[in-house]
Parts: structure tokens; C-alpha cells; sequence
């Protein structure tokens, strides 16, 4: 008798305990494979977050000291021959493939309408590099709480098999599965929220750093 007391209340001691690694142990094949895909989705999200917020404060600081030193220079022409070729930098590399074109057709009758596509096009290659990944930012903000969702729901469902197999409506019953219902809610949102602010922050910087680019090469063509 006194055994059976003991193992009861070992039992419920273990189904007591909500950490974390033990909510992921006791979680099915289907909400550990959701707490799985949140996990990953939040922890690639944070690498991207980390790898834009370095590029900005990089490409920031490159791209105003080129500027600075371009408006400065004599002409355009000289400017470029004496660039670095190791000068990595989106407004550098407008320039630097600008004046190929340039220097190449220099002699051509269409020469305003071929660098005007050109700027453009090289402008456009520039922002396609920098808004990389922005894409699964938008979609893990977007989706993460539906994934956590669906987890949530599957886990409570557990919950109310386990009433009706076990027909006991003890809180002690469904406390597990509810709180792994609730364990994947919390991590759809501790996924989402970082990404949606940082989606929101970096296409907010990407728009003007385009309209700065933008803003240089339509100012390089008039001197051109």
C-alpha cells in the first residue's frame, strides 16, 4: 500500500514538473516537431537579424565616407581610376560599374539613355543584395503564431483524450498537455515578434538607403 502511495506521488512530482526540457520529453511527435521548426525558424531569424544589423551600420558608415570623398574629387573620371579595387560598398560599386559603361561608350550618341538604364540597373542589383532573407523575416512574422497555434491546438486535444481514456477530470490529467499547448504558443510568439520588428526596421533602412543611392545616381548622370 505505502508503495503504490509513493509511486502515485512520484508520478505526479514528474507530470508536476514544466521545465522545458521536460514539456519537449513529454510532447508528442507532433508538437515536438512544432516546437522543433519554431525553435529553427527563430534562431535562423536571429542570425539574419544580426548579419542586416551589422551590414547597415557598415554600409552606412563605407557609403559616406565614398560619398564625402567623391563630391570632393576633381572629376569622376580621375576618381575612378584611383578607387580601390577592394572598396566594397553598394554606392561604390554603382559607380564603379557605371563609369565602365561609360568609359567603354563614351563616344556613343544614345550615351544619357545608356547610363540612365545602367544607374538604374546597378541600383536595383545593389538593393536586391541588401534585402536578401527579408523575405523569410516576413514570412516567420507572419506564420510563426499559426505554427504555435496549430501546436497548441493539437496539445489541448491530447488533453481531452487523456480525460476521456483516463476518465478522470483531475487537473492533474490535462495540466501537461496544456502546458505543452501553451509552450508552443509562447515560442510561435517569441519567434514572430523579433522578426516582424525586424523586418519592419530593415525595409524601413533599405528604403533610404535606395533613395540615397537613387539620389546619387541621378545627380552622377547630370555631371556625366
Amino acid at each position: 500500500m505505502d508503495a503504490d502511495i509513493t509511486s502515485q506521488a512520484v508520478g505526479l512530482a514528474s507530470s508536476a514538473d514544466f521545465s522545458i526540457i521536460n514539456l519537449f520529453v513529454r510532447a508528442d511527435v507532433i508538437v515536438k516537431s512544432v516546437i522543433i521548426i519554431l525553435i529553427i525558424s527563430s534562431v535562423y531569424s536571429w542570425a539574419i537579424i544580426f548579419e542586416k544589423a551589422r551590414l547597415f551600420k557598415k554600409i552606412n558608415k563605407t557609403t559616406e565616407d565614398f560619398e564625402s570623398k567623391f563630391w570632393k574629387s576633381k572629376s569622376a573620371e580621375s576618381f575612378y581610376n584611383n578607387l580601390p579595387t577592394n572598396l566594397e560598398d553598394p554606392m561604390a560599386n554603382v559607380f564603379r560599374n557605371s563609369m565602365k559603361v561609360l568609359l567603354k561608350s563614351r563616344k556613343s550618341s544614345n550615351l544619357d539613355e545608356k547610363m540612365s538604364r545602367m544607374l538604374e540597373i546597378n541600383v536595383e542589383q545593389e538593393m536586391v543584395k541588401i534585402d536578401k532573407s527579408y523575405t523569410f523575416l516576413a514570412t516567420v512574422g507572419s506564420t510563426a503564431p499559426f505554427i504555435g497555434l496549430f501546436g497548441t491546438v493539437w496539445g489541448i486535444m491530447n488533453s481531452f483524450q487523456s480525460i476521456a481514456i483516463s476518465r478522470n477530470t483531475s487537473l492533474a490529467i490535462v495540466a501537461p498537455g496544456i502546458a505543452e499547448a501553451l509552450f508552443a504558443t509562447a515560442l510561435g510568439l517569441l519567434a514572430a515578434i523579433p522578426a516582424v520588428v525586424a523586418y519592419n526596421k530593415f525595409s524601413s533602412d533599405s528604403k533610404k538607403y535606395s533613395r540615397k543611392l537613387e539620389n546619387f545616381s541621378n545627380r552622377l548622370l547630370s555631371i556625366i
